[in-house]
């Protein structure tokens, strides 16, 4: 009995971890914001994360591709999203928290869809509905 009570106390406190670490949000950088204006070249509305898939021209032309991370689809309907606020050709602008590494990532503020809306990630981020 001893044994299968720590075992499930073992289980119990992996899942717990892997979950603290997956919500780690360390790796971007929540001292700096950026704003990205581009096209939409996906949009996955997915959990435990949604993400926005874009392309964004720089001063000279040239197109960088990012990828923005976002709450999940049960978070993000809180602030008005839906899984067909975004699709591929929409152009859009996003506020975000770049990757600290300094590659082409980071993780949503608000953002304008192409409707006008401008929508938060989550309660307490970003504008709400």
């Amino acid at each position: 009995m001893k044994s299968r009570l720590l075992s499930v106390l073992a289980v119990g406190m992996a899942l717990a971890i892997s979950a603290l670490a997956h919500h780690s949000f360390t790796m971007f950088d929540a001292t700096r914001q950026l704003t990205l204006t581009g096209t939409v070249t996906g949009f996955e509305w997915t959990n435990p994360h949604a993400y926005i898939e874009i392309d964004v021209p720089d001063e000279s032309g040239a197109v960088k591709h990012w990828s923005i991370e976002l709450g999940s689809p049960s978070i993000l309907q809180q602030s008005g999203w839906k899984f067909s606020s975004l699709k591929k050709g929409d152009k859009t602008t996003l506020v975000i928290n770049p990757l600290k590494n300094g590659q082409s990532g980071g993780f949503l503020n608000q953002a304008t869809l192409p409707d006008g809306r401008v929508v938060g990630n989550g309660p307490g981020r970003g504008p709400q509905k």
